[in-house]
């Protein structure tokens, strides 16, 4: 039996860092968000050391005003983040490319190693309308898979980067059944999984579980719990993500789930570095309410050992 006071496991292949979504944004330009300079200031101040972009456009696009930017706080970029709708086919392939190669060019001047990919929505964030069905045809899986495959392919032979695909509530990437079906028919030198532990439980999922079966295909977390209590309600009323969000689905740690240390105890037993990355969605809020969040969340991690 542990000891009540025993030292946290050291977590020492686990990167803590936090990102702007964990500040209310959501957007490259929105007035309800803190201005980027805010962000960075006290994200540095809370006691993170890595940051994500965010939405490109959010933080200054000119590689040496972030460079500076960055290295004044003592702050690293550990991935940039691009939204795909693959599950389109070919037809999209040059308007995706045109996308990623602008935040990819960007994330491999900061130094960055990832790109994090979003699959897009099937039902509009603001007006609950489905955009789309919530399933894919066989013939639509078989697009988002070989398109994401290709992506990998073409992001890491022009920018040595890699992708992770994040499962993500409201696309087709969401569900345990979903996710594992991905992951069974892509190939792993190729495409890896960002597992945001937040989405997954809001979709069902048992983060632990997936790190156990698909360890291999972890390729970045990002650190995230809900409410129970809400979700419940969110799911009895098929309340969209949007407005879950501004519901306080996604909570402050350790106040939700799922529990954290054995989530980050289990990515350690991978025995590979992975960045955490903190994201607890928030659009919007108000803008002195993030920082203290944020520091008594890194404080909480720092308290798992991470």
């Amino acid at each position: 039996m542990s000891h009540p006071h025993a030292a946290p496991p050291v977590l020492d292949r686990i990167r803590v860092g936090s990102a702007p979504d964990s500040w209310g944004v959501w957007f490259p330009d929105d007035d309800q968000q803190v201005p980027w300079q805010r962000f960075l200031d006290e994200v540095a101040t809370a006691g993170y050391e890595w940051i994500e972009l965010g939405p490109y456009g959010y933080l200054p696009t000119d590689p040496a005003v972030l460079h500076d930017e960055i290295a004044r706080r003592s702050l690293k970029v550990s991935a940039g983040t691009i939204f795909t709708s693959m599950h389109h086919g070919p037809s999209v392939w040059d308007k995706t490319w045109a996308h990623v190669s602008e935040v990819a060019t960007l994330t491999q001047a900061m130094g960055a190693g990832h790109l994090v990919v979003i699959p897009s929505f099937w039902r509009d964030d603001k007006t609950a309308e489905e955009i789309e069905p919530r399933e894919l045809t066989v013939e639509q899986w078989k697009h988002l898979t070989t398109g994401m495959e290709r992506l990998g392919k073409r992001v890491r032979d022009e920018f040595g980067l890699d992708i992770v695909v994040h499962p993500h509530a409201d696309t087709h990437i969401d569900t345990e059944e979903h996710v594992e079906r991905f992951l069974d028919v892509t190939d792993s030198d190729l495409v890896n999984l960002c597992l945001d532990t937040g989405h997954y439980a809001y979709c069902g999922g048992d983060s632990v579980k997936l790190i156990r079966t698909y360890g291999e295909r972890i390729g970045y977390l990002h650190l995230k719990q809900v409410d129970p209590d809400i979700l419940s309600e969110v799911v009895a009323k098929g309340t969209p993500f949007g407005p879950a969000v501004q519901q306080g689905v996604m909570c402050e740690p350790p106040l939700g789930v799922p529990a954290l240390p054995p989530v980050l105890e289990a990515a350690q037993e991978l025995n590979v570095d992975l960045f955490a990355i903190v994201e607890q969605d928030m659009y919007p809020c108000p803008p002195d309410q993030p920082f203290p969040i944020a520091e008594r969340t890194r404080r909480f991690l720092r308290s798992c050992g991470a």
